[in-house]
């Protein structure tokens, strides 16, 4: 008589937690989840998109099925809040439905709101500041263990955000901050009393991460500062950022660098011939101008004039000829007068922006200007049309004269919404502007451009907004060029072997760098 041995059951697998980031703001927001998102795969979470029986359970809330979401909040927008409270009002319903889900709020609104913000959305289980990125799991684990919410707020910077893995978003282009906080007073800005004061990183840690991230496959770099030509105020060289835009020129494999943003006050001859003599630092410049008006300019606290931005701006054109300017300009600032505003319009006129981010003026709380007594709605609301039409003529009329020219497109992904229904690839520029590009008629599959390849085309067509480079249908100017960055984009999408065991690093993974403790 035989039997046969009931067979062993298996411990059940506990699926991944999983989690997703929405991002609100600047660059300098993007990059601070960038490192949230690494702090949580360091322990163990998995991004929603990665694990489809999660991404099943997307809802229109935005949610995308995760278990733990987290939004990272910008306080520069006047309906800040009332976006912020919209989002999370959506989440709650979300909440209710899924056990264990939960969510967190960061950023600059959440330092500035505080404990206010589980004041109004009870359902949120974390609370964190821009000065302590790090806490961010403990405080979810917390919130979980504790079945309550969990605020932390730091007053000054704890952790170096530069120290803390990063998941980055892009396998082919990598931001990489120069300096955290701000040392200006403008009357509108909150920024530097959310930021703190600039705190500058080593050139030699700035430049070790550069090249880790090149090292992993970006061929684009972003320096980012909230006023990166300050760089090196902290440390006794105020001709550091020059210096090291300079020696971003010789880190092999780096083809593009841009930096953002800098501030005119500071600005000085030896950044401008530094981008000039640079191989790789991009003919792009996001220049801020705010107001053309000096009045406006003193009231706000812009410690520079008409006269000298207009210098800045002739140089860079003498220097670089090629360059594409933008702005930031903010429209109906208190005691702003048509005479103002029409000086703001000159400057505009002057300049030729490629394109300009224009701001209608909105009291911040806790800023010296919000006191100060508004124009009228309307007035601000007339205003902002004249200089939307004006800078919609400048732009069309700038990209219209850049029909004939043959340019390198990085290839990116996402940025063309169309590309399906066109047949075309989307990317930038040298100088930064958005390229729609045909590409050729019967081209197979396999030969496609990836995102982070470097297409050349000419440009056919200029819009307001963006280029389009259909020389390929005609039998015109097109070449594809494989990079590195590619391959790195085809390894993450699983497109690609993956390269361990052949010498090269895996694309996309934690950039972790040490860094000196901060000095008091």
């Amino acid at each position: 008589m035989s039997s046969t041995a009931a067979p062993a059951v298996l411990p059940a697998v506990a699926a991944p937690r999983t989690y997703l980031v929405r991002t609100l703001g600047c660059q300098m927001n993007v990059h601070d989840s960038e490192r949230l998102a690494g702090l949580l795969e360091e322990r163990g979470y998995r991004p929603v998109a990665d694990v489809p029986e999660a991404a099943a359970r997307a809802t229109d809330a935005g949610d995308g099925g995760a278990d733990v979401v987290i939004i990272n909040t910008c306080s520069v927008r006047e309906n800040a809040a009332t976006r912020l409270f919209g989002n999370l009002g959506q989440l709650a319903s979300v909440k209710r439905e899924r056990p264990g889900m939960q969510i967190a709020v960061g950023g600059c609104l959440a330092q500035q709101m505080r404990a206010g913000i589980v004041d109004k959305a009870p359902w949120v289980d974390v609370v964190l500041g821009t000065h302590n990125l790090d806490v961010l799991p403990a405080l979810l684990e917390r919130a979980r263990h504790n079945a309550e919410a969990q605020v932390e707020i730091e007053e000054s910077l704890k952790v170096f955000p530069s120290t803390l893995p990063t998941r980055r978003e892009s396998a082919y282009a990598a931001f990489v901050s120069i300096s955290v906080g701000c040392n200006n007073t403008c009357t509108f800005c909150i920024v530097p009393h959310l930021r703190g004061k600039e705190r500058d990183r080593r050139p030699g840690d700035v430049l070790a991460e550069v090249q880790a991230v090149v090292a992993q496959g970006a061929v684009e770099v972003t320096l980012l500062g909230q006023n990166v030509n300050s760089y090196g105020v902290g440390f006794g060289d105020r001709g550091a950022f020059a210096k090291l835009l300079r020696a971003c020129g010789s880190i092999d494999g780096l083809e593009r660098v841009r930096f953002t943003s800098p501030h005119p006050a500071a600005f000085t001859d030896d950044v401008i011939e530094a981008m000039a003599e640079t191989d790789n630092v991009m003919p792009s410049l996001h220049m801020p101008l705010q107001s053309g008006s000096d009045t406006v300019l003193r009231a706000m606290r812009r410690s520079y004039r008409q006269a000298k931005y207009l210098g800045i701006i002739d140089r860079v054109r003498a220097a670089i000829p090629d360059a594409a300017i933008t702005t930031d300009i903010i429209v109906g600032f208190p005691g702003e007068t048509e005479e103002d505003f029409q000086a703001t319009l000159d400057v505009v006129e002057a300049s030729r922006f490629s394109s300009a981010f224009t701001f209608q003026y909105s009291p911040r709380p806790g800023t010296p200007a919000a006191d100060l007594p508004p124009v009228p709605q309307e007035v601000v609301t007339e205003r902002y049309q004249r200089l939307a039409e004006l800078q919609q003529r400048i732009s069309t009329e700038e990209n219209e004269a850049q029909v004939g020219r043959t340019v390198e497109v990085l290839i990116a992904e996402g940025e063309g919404r169309k590309d399906g229904a066109t047949h075309r690839v989307t990317g930038r520029a040298a100088d930064n502007r958005l390229v729609h590009v045909a590409l050729p008629v019967g081209l197979a599959e396999d030969d496609r451009p990836r995102p982070g390849d470097m297409v050349t085309a000419e440009v056919t067509h200029g819009a307001p907004h963006h280029l389009v480079a259909d020389s390929a249908l005609t039998g015109g100017a097109f070449a594809l060029r494989r990079t590195r960055a590619g391959d790195a984009w085809a390894r993450r999408e699983g497109l690609a072997d993956d390269p361990h065991g052949h010498g090269e690093p895996v694309p996309g993974g934690p950039v972790t760098l040490g860094m000196p403790s901060l000095r008091r």
